[in-house]
């Protein structure tokens, strides 16, 4: 049975897109906090490995805060364990945060070079429906993957810094040009 919210809400189709200084704002500071990262890449890949440790032991707390607090739902040996588990995890990513980066940066580079190669498996399959652009996107992923896993362990120090440091400015350029598109502005 399907049923369907009839209330009055916030819908995404009502929404009206930000000014034209809240992009600007928001680009120019992503922009310059992806320059700020990509000035000390090591120091960054460290506190993300951290950020990364201290997520793991939160929703550790809450998954076991979770099966405490809904009892009858079934599972709850299972959803403490699995929070137990995580807050281990948590625990060592955040006492191990170069050990951890290296274990995070090692398995990065695997995903991408494993999703880099069905990714060109897909693009000869399906290319006649532009599957030259999923081909083209798995070369990069399986070069990526290279890079990555040719240089481990020193890429290990660096790696997640710098990926966080370029996505920062291509998430600012591209607020930029989204706030210099005519249709982006509200009237």
């Amino acid at each position: 049975m399907t049923t369907y919210d009839s209330r009055p809400g916030l819908h995404a189709d009502n929404l009206s897109p930000p000014p034209l200084w809240v992009c600007v704002l928001l680009g120019i500071v992503m922009i310059l906090a992806g320059f700020l990262v990509l000035g000390d890449v090591v120091l960054v890949t460290v506190i993300s490995t951290i950020f990364i440790g201290t997520m793991a032991i939160a929703a550790g707390a809450f998954e076991i805060i979770h099966a405490f607090w809904t009892k009858g739902w079934g599972g709850f040996v299972w959803q403490v364990l699995l929070g137990v588990l995580y807050i281990a995890l948590g625990v060592v990513v955040v006492s191990q945060p170069v050990a951890s980066a290296l274990i995070l940066t090692y398995i990065l580079g695997l995903l991408l070079l494993i999703s880099g190669f069905v990714r060109i498996l897909l693009g000869f399959s399906h290319w006649r429906s532009a599957g030259w652009i999923m081909l083209l996107s798995g070369a990069f992923g399986v070069l990526a993957g290279l890079v990555i896993l040719s240089g481990f362990p020193m890429t290990g120090l660096w790696v997640l810094g710098f990926l966080l440091g370029v996505d920062l400015i291509s998430h600012g350029l591209a607020w930029l040009t989204y706030a210099w598109q005519p249709a982006a502005r509200p009237t």
